[in-house]
């Protein structure tokens, strides 16, 4: 991949760096147009979580189509350098906090604190992180706006059904090796 940039709205064109090394996957072009297709006009305003941020490109991606606020959160200290250099090109670290934090101790800490409408969840490939992430917000859902979505994004190979206590799933969405797995509360 030669780079990634912003598809869309008040940064649109902007080229965003990628983490040095092999460890981030970042979202392709496809996947993150029809995902913020998807998305339309929930954005606006919205408070997000980019959970395993890595370049950060899908939380910019949601602040550059009228997001109020993202918390980007990587354990990873080069992913976090990244996350800062692609806001400050972008212009956007005025509406974002940017923390090297474990997820999982985040989404703890996170539950008496923060109420958000989205949350990312990317984490590296086939380690189970994705569940883990899913299974932490169904646990503890305290971070949650009641209508909020979340979104993994992980390869079609690492799918499973989960037994969830208080989201469900409602709805997939494959692009290529890319397959976002959406959840939510409950209708009532």
């Amino acid at each position: 991949m030669a780079g990634i940039r912003v598809i869309a709205g008040s940064a649109k064109g902007r080229r965003l760096q990628m983490v040095p090394g092999a460890g981030a996957r970042p979202i392709t072009d496809r996947a993150k147009e029809s995902l913020f297709n998807i998305l339309g006009s929930s954005l606006e305003g919205a408070s997000v979580l980019d959970l395993f941020a890595g370049t950060g490109s899908v939380g910019i991606e949601a602040l550059s189509r009228g997001a109020g606020h993202v918390d980007f959160i990587d354990l990873d200290r080069m992913a976090v350098k990244t996350v800062e250099a692609n806001l400050a090109t972008t212009g956007f670290g005025s509406q974002a906090r940017v923390l090297r934090k474990d997820a999982f101790a985040w989404l703890d800490q996170a539950a008496d604190r923060a109420a958000y409408d989205l949350v990312y969840v990317a984490p590296p490939q086939y380690l189970g992180l994705w569940k883990q992430a899913v299974l932490s917000l169904d646990a503890n859902p305290g971070c949650l706006h009641p209508d909020a979505w979340i979104i993994a994004q992980i390869h079609p190979r690492e799918y499973e059904q989960l037994l969830l206590r208080e989201l469900v799933e409602f709805d997939q969405r494959k692009y290529g090796s890319t397959l976002l797995v959406f959840y939510e509360w409950p209708s009532e």
